[in-house]
Parts: structure tokens; C-alpha cells; sequence
């Protein structure tokens, strides 16, 4: 019987498992999609875009502050305007 609970356990585990790592994808897509529509605001607005701001767009997760870059990205004058106010990270 013990052997029984361990197998059930182990398969709701692995079945956690790969229902997270699904949502952790979504999530990363959602996010490497914003980041790509802030680029493209940027360039379809001849706004020149360093290596700095590139990484620092690839590297962030948060859909809401990658949203509230995309905002910024209609109206800044320089691609590192994006991130005035923003605490660095």
C-alpha cells in the first residue's frame, strides 16, 4: 500500500511539475513578446537602440514593466528614456 502512495505521489508531482514549467513558459513568452514590440515601436520611430537597452529589455520578465515600457517607447526621444524613473535592474 505504501508503494502505491509513493507512485501517486511521484505522478502528481511530475504532473505539477510539467503544469508549472507550462505556465513559466507562457510567462517568458508573454514577456520576450513585449520586450519585441517595445523594439519595434523603437525602430519604426527611428529611435537608435544600443546593445544596453536591448539586453536590458531581453533580460526582464515582468510583463507589467516591459507594458509600461512599451508605453514609453511612443514618445521618448532616446531609447534609455524607457527607463526614467525605473530603479535599475
Amino acid at each position: 500500500m505504501s508503494h502505491e502512495w509513493r507512485e501517486e505521489g511521484r505522478a502528481e508531482g511530475r504532473a505539477d511539475g510539467r503544469a508549472q514549467g507550462r505556465a513559466d513558459g507562457r510567462a517568458d513568452g508573454r514577456a520576450q513578446g513585449r520586450a519585441e514590440d517595445v523594439l519595434l515601436v523603437l525602430r519604426a520611430r527611428d529611435v537608435v537602440v544600443d546593445d544596453a537597452v536591448r539586453e536590458r529589455l531581453s533580460a526582464c520578465g515582468d510583463v507589467e514593466t516591459l507594458s509600461r515600457w512599451l508605453a514609453r517607447a511612443v514618445t521618448v526621444e532616446q531609447a534609455e528614456d524607457l527607463f526614467a524613473g525605473d530603479d535599475e535592474g
